[in-house]
């Protein structure tokens, strides 16, 4: 069982479901080519993708294209079916930083096939996450600076002001589809800037007010 822990605080929880959010910037839907959504992007990961920080990620021997992303995560705290709007933001009671790290080239020759993007993004350690603030720690988790360096270049730099869907819609929509349950934690989606790594890499990913995770790519184990 994967376990989730707070900074600074012996608080632990059990990880749920991994609820992630596609296409959520406008600007990574442009360098994706494609149109941002009218509705949330949702796609799945098993809970045994979390990759503490610190840990090496696992290339799979059927991938050779490696992509970086990075998010917001909130944990869900309180459950709930049904969330409104107006009562969403007392569901969250923790924020961290995480990474949805994506099999490039396996994601590509699914959308072709008209496939489901499973495999591409539910590996084992595809989600690098941080420990844990707590909500109440976090002042505007709309107005957050996010940035990602690879060797120490930045790669990615945004802010969290610039999503399609905020925090209070994406409660009220997932959970009228799913049942959220204390530990399931909702990956929010990433800005533009996505791109590559190779092994050896060290990916370093921040958030303003929250903290930052680091991950090492592992090497390739063998080609397609």
């Amino acid at each position: 069982m994967t376990t989730l822990h707070f900074k600074n605080s012996s608080v632990t929880l059990p990880a749920g479901k991994l609820i992630c959010l596609g296409r959520n910037y406008v600007e990574h839907a442009k360098e994706m080519k494609v149109d941002a959504p009218k509705e949330p992007v949702l796609f799945l990961k098993p809970s045994t993708a979390i990759l503490p920080s610190g840990g090496t990620i696992v290339i799979p021997p059927f991938s050779r294209e490696l992509h970086h992303e990075v998010e917001l995560v909130a944990l869900i705290t309180r459950g709930g079916s049904r969330i409104s709007r107006r009562d969403a933001m007392e569901h969250i009671g923790g924020y961290a930083v995480g990474l949805d790290m994506t099999l490039r080239d396996v994601q590509a020759d699914a959308k072709k096939k008209g496939l489901p993007w499973t495999v591409s993004k539910g590996f084992d350690t595809s989600a690098p996450l941080s420990s844990f603030v707590t909500s109440d720690s976090v002042g505007d988790p709309h107005n957050l600076d996010i940035s990602l360096s690879v060797n120490g270049a930045i790669r990615q730099h945004s802010s969290t002001r610039f999503m399609i869907f905020r925090l209070d819609e994406v409660v009220a929509y997932i959970s009228s589809i799913f049942t959220l349950e204390p530990g399931d934690l909702l990956f929010t989606g990433t800005p533009e800037g996505v791109g590559p790594v190779n092994p050896g890499d060290v990916i370093s990913a921040e958030i303003e007010g929250i903290g930052s995770v680091i991950a090492t790519v592992g090497p390739f184990a063998g080609a397609r």
